[in-house]
């Protein structure tokens, strides 16, 4: 019996017969052009699952840690009946918890994905899939408001019950938006850090050194009001202060950057805005490919 012709599996959609007419995209061009919905979504889900996984220590560790502070902060400054913004201590220091668990877990989720590929020799996971680099920063960002999310509410309905917290809500959108955009600055600068950073050395150098600082000196356990002027103006320079102040509005209806919503607006417009610039940066510095592909 004659030999005959192996057959060629041709693309799907394509008969056998034209074959020789299809020509294949050269490595690394891009072939899908518009949006890659299923791509973003799958990414996504596997950040979620990879987090949710280790819940007790992502989730409840998180929240449990910062309910101490509640406690620690609450019985050594919140006795005698002291109050600042005209409600109890506890009260006005309970939002700014909320706040800071859930940037600081929007930090340590976005921060963590890519370093440990670079680490592991995994980061082509993240490179090889057909999805462009804003549908990439898109799913990190999500996932990690995701986890912010989820801190935020375990805290609220923790705090909600706790002797002394009134966190009625005032100000929903402020809540919303002060929530959100807080998580997304973090999520970021968690991103940028992932980038730059070669080892877990460097990340915690970024936390403890900036973050850290920057979550504890943005009026959550204080009014700025009662800091010296200098000091006064060095706290409008800290994206996180409008941040915890913008929260607490939302659940307080005053806070350290006013008490009505024109004066909160200020606040809400600015970190919308330098969400924007810090996003176009980033997705600029990973189109680079700097400390990714090299």
């Amino acid at each position: 019996m004659p030999d005959q012709p192996i057959p060629t599996a041709a693309p799907i959609g394509y008969p056998i017969a034209s074959l020789s007419a299809v020509t294949f995209p050269e490595p690394g061009q891009r072939v899908f052009f518009r949006f890659n919905q299923l791509g973003l979504w799958t990414l996504y889900m596997k950040e979620v699952r990879r987090f949710f996984k280790v819940q007790l220590q992502t989730i409840w560790a998180p929240a449990v840690t910062t309910l101490l502070y509640l406690v620690i902060f609450t019985l050594a400054l919140g006795g005698g009946g002291r109050t600042v913004l005209g409600v109890s201590f506890a009260s006005f220091v309970a939002p700014g918890l909320i706040a800071m668990g859930m940037i600081n877990n929007a930090f340590a989720n976005s921060s963590f994905g890519l370093l440990v590929g670079k680490m592991q020799g995994t980061i082509i996971d993240y490179l090889m899939p057909p999805i462009s680099e804003a549908e990439l920063l898109l799913a990190l960002v999500a996932a990690a408001v995701t986890r912010a999310i989820l801190v935020g509410l375990a805290l609220y309905l923790a705090m909600v019950f706790w002797p002394g917290v009134d966190l009625s809500v005032h100000h929903l959108w402020a809540v919303l938006w002060f929530g959100l955009m807080g998580s997304v600055l973090l999520a970021l600068i968690g991103v940028l850090t992932s980038l730059w950073a070669d080892k877990f050395d460097q990340n915690a150098a970024v936390t403890n050194f900036v973050i850290t600082p920057m979550a504890m000196l943005s009026g959550t356990f204080y009014s700025v009001t009662k800091l010296a002027p200098t000091f006064r103006a060095i706290s409008g320079w800290n994206p996180i202060f409008y941040v915890m102040s913008g929260f607490r509005y939302g659940f307080l209806g005053q806070s350290d950057i006013g008490s009505t919503d024109a004066a909160v607006m200020g606040g809400a417009i600015g970190l919308g805005v330098l969400n924007a610039v810090l996003a176009l940066a980033t997705y600029a510095v990973l189109r680079s490919g700097w400390k990714l592909r090299s």
